[in-house]
């Protein structure tokens, strides 16, 4: 035996892999039994995220092809290239919806899993021009909303909001026809790419622009108006969680603030609550909000007590003594 041979076989030594298979096959009975109610996907499968995000990038290219598309798309085969690729990332999406309802559906027969899975991929695709038309709004909020932005083309390829928008209209949408946790997992794609943190249960009225974005949050039962803007680290989230009986979280109550029409809210808000920021309001930067405000509103924080200084006295006050007590140098008109 050589000796890497050796060192193999010693280090080995060093644990019972049997014994280590069957216990932890016994924690994961344990887990599954205690919680049968609410049980772990992937019986017979799981969706894959991986498998997810490509088919994401791909409903990306067939909606914009010229600007998302691979770089051969041109407008001689644009419409060539959405037809092929909606025919088979469809299906492969189809494939992933079946996976998980595999596990939501599991009393149910193959044959009404397969029903089921088909009624979500046939809503789900026939709603994308929808989707498209409602992305377009988005994009030139951003456009308009930005003096930075030169172009729509810049918005959609550069901007990333914009990427965390259209997973997140393709992800409610898979949401409301009952794929949730596909829907999820195309949120949290866009999540880890973006900073920007949507659950796909928040519904988003028409021309939403974040600008910047990183730290963005918007929980799950948050509505949102049309033309509302946000800054970065805007937080629409809950104040509370009530429990049951038991002290389980209760799943699915209104618990997010309702943001209505034509609303900015600048950086760093926290907004918490089932509260209603009325339409045309401003919400300032760092303002931590858990009461309803009416139409208009202007929310801004306390202004701040402070005093100015001289930077350099603060900084080195023995060397601001020194120079000034100089007799003739004129070094203190230097300062």
């Amino acid at each position: 035996m050589t000796a890497g041979g050796e060192e193999e076989a010693r280090v080995e030594g060093y644990w019972d892999i049997d014994r280590l298979v069957a216990e932890l096959g016994a924690v994961r009975s344990r887990w599954r039994a205690a919680q049968r109610h609410h049980a772990e996907y992937g019986a017979e499968g799981f969706p894959s995220r991986a498998n997810i995000a490509k088919i994401m990038l791909s409903l990306c290219g067939a909606l914009f092809p010229l600007r998302l598309g691979p770089s051969f798309v041109r407008l001689h085969n644009e419409d060539a290239f959405v037809a092929e690729t909606l025919q088979t990332v469809l299906s492969r999406l189809y494939g992933q919806i079946r996976l998980e309802l595999i596990y939501a559906m599991k009393d149910a027969s193959a044959e009404a899993i397969d029903a089921q899975a088909a009624r979500i991929i046939g809503g789900f695709a026939q709603s994308l021009p929808g989707l498209r038309e409602l992305l377009d709004s988005d994009v030139e909020a951003a456009f308009l909303g930005d003096p930075a932005a030169r172009s729509v083309d810049e918005v959609l390829i550069c901007y990333p909001s914009m990427l965390a928008i259209i997973h997140h209209r393709l992800a409610h949408r898979l949401h409301d026809l009952g794929a949730p946790l596909v829907a999820r997992i195309v949120s949290e794609i866009a999540h880890s790419k973006t900073g920007i943190d949507i659950h796909p249960g928040a519904k988003i009225g028409r021309s939403f622009f974040v600008d910047h974005g990183t730290g963005v949050v918007i929980g799950e039962t948050a509505i949102v108006g049309d033309r509302v803007r946000l800054y970065q680290g805007v937080t629409l989230g809950a104040r509370s969680f009530p429990a049951d009986e038991k002290g389980a979280l209760e799943k699915a109550l209104p618990r997010h603030p309702i943001v209505e029409d034509d609303v900015v809210i600048y950086a760093g808000a926290t907004i918490l609550g089932r509260i209603i920021v009325g339409s045309r309001s401003v919400i300032g930067g760092n303002v931590w909000l858990t009461d309803s405000v009416p139409a208009d509103s202007h929310v801004r924080q306390a202004r701040a007590q402070y005093e100015i200084t001289s930077r350099v006295e603060v900084s080195a006050p023995h060397r601001v003594h020194a120079l000034t007590e100089a007799d003739g140098q004129g070094f203190a008109d230097n300062i």
